[in-house]
């Protein structure tokens, strides 16, 4: 293996210890680097050979899951282009989503309000870069003007979000039925976008 080769695997080696041990009792800020170092089996000292401090690996985690996520929600766009329902199956991604990588979704809804203006600033710029993406996709697919395809992606993105966040702790079965509830609610969201108030209304 080349030396660069290493450096990228003990790079990886250290953001997914950094997301192992994020957990529902401990956010990115009461972690500390010598865990880090010593979950990812490197020497402290070794941990500055690729990031500078805790919050450049703060901001790359919540790059790489905003952005693991939104790959994902691209491919189910895909996946609707081949006859699939939108909502519904944008909704069951979401989930498995949430499921398999609960980590990866905790330390994106802890850092949205955290007490790090870096680490904040970081998961807005991935909400908008969903609302962004959604807004075209709904553009594309309803023939609905910018305005409104971005005000309906954006209803879609923060309810999802809070509906994730809800999902967190749930069993199972509780988990079928709020995503149930939420494609019913994304739905109304969708059918209302296509028939804006009047502002008398």
């Amino acid at each position: 293996m080349s030396r660069q080769e290493q450096k990228q695997k003990t790079r990886r080696a250290i953001i997914d210890a950094a997301y192992s041990l994020l957990d529902e009792q401990r956010s990115l800020s009461s972690i500390s680097l010598r865990e880090v170092a010593r979950s990812a089996g490197i020497a402290p000292t070794s941990f500055y050979r690729h990031f500078k401090d805790m919050d450049e690996l703060g901001l790359t985690l919540v790059d790489e899951g905003g952005l693991a996520l939104r790959q994902l929600m691209r491919q189910a766009r895909l996946r609707i282009a081949s006859g699939g329902s939108a909502i519904s199956t944008s909704v069951d991604t979401f989930m498995e989503f949430i499921t398999a990588n609960s980590n990866v979704f905790r330390l994106l809804l802890r850092e949205h309000t955290g007490t790090s203006n870096a680490f904040r600033a970081a998961v807005l710029r991935e909400i908008h870069h969903f609302i962004a993406e959604l807004t075209d996709y709904i553009m594309a697919t309803t023939g609905l003007d910018r305005e409104t395809a971005n005000l309906q992606a954006e209803a879609m993105v923060k309810l999802v979000f809070s509906a994730g966040a809800s999902a967190l702790d749930m069993q199972e079965e509780q988990q079928r039925q709020l995503a149930t509830r939420l494609k019913l609610q994304l739905r109304f969201i969708a059918n209302g976008a296509q028939s804006p108030l009047n502002d008398e209304d």
